[in-house]
């Protein structure tokens, strides 16, 4: 089963969509690994002038590779941020004072491995220079990253390169039937029926987990489990909390309100109001009633 058909996380503010910030889909034989790419459509010029802004960044259960080229400076900067179960805040690129462009891989949690030359242990709520999981791969882009700072002109040029570095070898056969069960469930299940399912004890499972995804089958239920009820809120107008309640296995309203609040941050209603005023119209993107 193709798992980027049952699932597709959102951030906090996924109507988003401005001048230094756009995603895109990738091409159909990276979808089943790639969430989408994202980053500057073209080379944003730094003014300092903008009023600092702050992001808030929430777990979306992906990993991303982000490329940043510093016009001013003739440098480029490339970080590896592995699955964060937690939010942060980050400042907004929007007050930059160097000419800039970026272009990111944002990668669905079983998607790393094929394209990873390091085990994704310890990755958890960490960055890294690219160097350290894809040396080959951050090379080949960053050869071409100053000649075609456009993405549109830059994506099948990473396309190409990524099927390159394709190695579908690294491919776990436990850990993508582990991961589909549990999207089948939306995250809500228990890891003794998950172990059962894959005929796989807790130990060898979690050993594998961390290994391919960075992250323990547990902690990734739990984050799919919220993700779904933040997409579920968000685009439903007549959303039914009990209801919810009963299908996403929360014992009660208090427990659900509780567990989105410990992922997001904040309570739903101030998620919401959060994502419709981060909303963008470059591509007519708007949110729905």
């Amino acid at each position: 089963m193709e798992l980027h058909r049952m699932y597709r996380p959102i951030t906090a503010a996924p109507y988003k969509c401005t001048g230094d910030y756009m995603e895109f889909e990738p091409c159909d034989a990276l979808k089943p690994y790639i969430r989408c790419f994202w980053g500057s459509p073209r080379v944003v010029a730094g003014s300092g002038n903008q009023a600092k802004k702050t992001e808030i960044v929430i777990p979306d259960t992906c990993m991303d590779i982000i490329f940043t080229v510093d016009f001013t400076d003739n440098r480029i900067e490339s970080l590896f941020c592995g699955i964060d179960d937690r939010t942060f805040v980050t400042e907004s690129a929007g007050n930059r004072r160097n000419t800039y462009f970026v272009f990111a891989i944002r990668f669905y949690p079983w998607g790393v491995p094929m394209f990873a030359e390091e085990s994704l242990r310890n990755t958890k709520n960490a960055f890294f220079d690219v160097d350290c999981h894809f040396s080959v791969m951050k090379k080949k882009i960053e050869r071409q990253l100053f000649d075609t700072a456009d993405i549109y002109r830059f994506i099948p040029i990473a396309e190409r390169i990524l099927l390159e570095q394709f190695n579908d070898r690294y491919r776990n056969k436990t850990v993508f039937e582990a991961a589909s069960k549990i999207l089948q469930c939306k995250g809500n299940i228990r890891m003794a029926d998950l172990e059962r399912e894959v005929l796989v004890g807790g130990r060898q499972l979690e050993r594998l987990f961390l290994e391919y995804v960075g992250v323990s089958p547990k902690s990734l239920a739990s984050m799919v489990r919220y993700q779904y009820l933040w997409s579920e809120f968000l685009s439903k107008k007549n959303f039914d909390m009990m209801d919810a309640v009963y299908r996403y296995g929360y014992s009660d309203q208090a427990h659900l309100c509780h567990d989105f609040k410990r992922f997001h941050s904040m309570n739903m209603s101030d998620a919401r109001e959060y994502a419709r005023r981060n909303v963008g119209n470059i591509q007519g993107q708007s949110p729905e009633a």
